[in-house]
């Protein structure tokens, strides 16, 4: 045990900190732009790499909606790099976000080069995921314009290191089990400089939260209080028990989408590696979790700034691990930080705590 212990501290894994900003931003090479349309109770995230970035996808719920999630597969063309990630709400419509992000980073000249004849556009690479925000109350008669590439090209233009949580971007329009949902976000920092973040609009069928309503089931990865500090003794978990899910979930109704990211130089297998075990921070996080009705999806991001060093596959492992408890806090703080719309009939964190 003393021998393991040591082990634990030589790689500094018991020590690590989040970021100055608590938020996927503090991944150096990334920003995050949102937009929100109040009207239509739905929004877009845009996380922005400055450099085309290795990414990854890992598909676990039943019922997923994405945009360009092959071309990330290592043998295509493109070898998985992409200029943007796009989540954002408004189901299948909610795709046309990576429309207007991909059309801004033309313009920029940003995309994989499809010809050296100047006159030939580049093709920004732009995969995304949509969560289901349709019945949520808002205003859906859009007729022949619905509002997501606009949408799309807001969240991008403000891109930035700061963003909000809670009732912003993809999870404006969000409702988590029997209560709102929203955007959240978190990050890590290890001892020997290795950077890991998370972002998610949580939409989920299952609950975030156990029997009392109100202590979060990523409470055993909360760190200063930064979701309540609620105690986990509590959390009474038993076969068959759900807490506050969705009494009647719709197909496609639900899902949580999310984006993992780290500092760490990863290849595009490396990538899938750490996109794979950061669903695990679903699990954490949502009880249950990859239902038929979900259409859970990560990404995961490397902006390419630190080697991993003479033990690579432990390196990724290691990653993969802070990814998932990353993702477990930043499900938990979208939650914490939403605010019920008013009249809403669909609770928020703080109005049940409060009482």
């Amino acid at each position: 045990m003393d021998k393991f212990r040591t082990s634990c501290h030589s790689n500094g894994m018991d020590k690590a900190r989040p970021g100055p900003r608590n938020l996927i931003t503090d991944v150096p090479g990334l920003r995050v732009g949102q937009a929100q349309d109040e009207t239509v109770r739905t929004g877009v995230t845009v996380i922005l790499p400055d450099d085309r970035a290795v990414c990854a996808v890992d598909v676990r719920g039943g019922g997923p909606g994405t945009r360009e999630t092959d071309a990330l597969d290592p043998e295509n063309l493109v070898g998985a790099r992409v200029d943007a990630v796009v989540l954002s709400g408004g189901s299948m419509y909610g795709l046309a976000a990576g429309d207007g992000v991909a059309a801004w980073l033309g313009a920029q000249g940003r995309g994989y080069p499809v010809s050296i004849r100047p006159d030939v556009p580049v093709a920004p690479i732009v995969p995304a995921a949509i969560l289901f925000d349709m019945a949520n109350g808002g205003d859906k008669a859009w007729g022949l314009e619905p509002p997501y590439r606009r949408l799309g090209i807001e969240a991008v233009q403000a891109a930035g290191l700061d963003f909000a949580l809670g009732v912003a971007g993809a999870g404006y329009g969000a409702k988590a089990g029997q209560l709102k949902g929203g955007t959240g976000s978190a990050s890590i920092v290890t001892p020997d400089g290795y950077t890991v973040g998370a972002i998610a609009g949580v939409n989920s069928f299952g609950s975030v939260v156990g029997g009392d309503g109100l202590t979060f089931w990523a409470s055993l990865f909360e760190i200063d209080g930064e979701f309540g500090g609620r105690s986990p003794a509590g959390l009474p978990i038993g076969a068959d028990y759900w807490g506050l899910a969705k009494m009647n979930p719709g197909v496609r109704e639900n899902t949580t989408i999310a984006c993992v990211a780290t500092d760490a130089i990863l290849t595009p297998v490396q990538a899938k590696r750490v996109a794979i075990m950061a669903q695990a921070g679903m699990a954490q996080a949502i009880r249950p979790v990859h239902t038929p009705f979900d259409g859970d999806v990560v990404f995961a991001l490397s902006t390419g700034r630190r080697p991993l060093g003479d033990m690579p596959d432990r390196m990724v492992a290691r990653i993969g691990a802070l990814a998932a408890d990353c993702l477990a806090r930043a499900i938990a703080r979208g939650v914490y930080e939403a605010v019920a719309w008013p009249g809403s009939d669909t609770p928020d964190w703080r109005s049940l705590a409060a009482r």
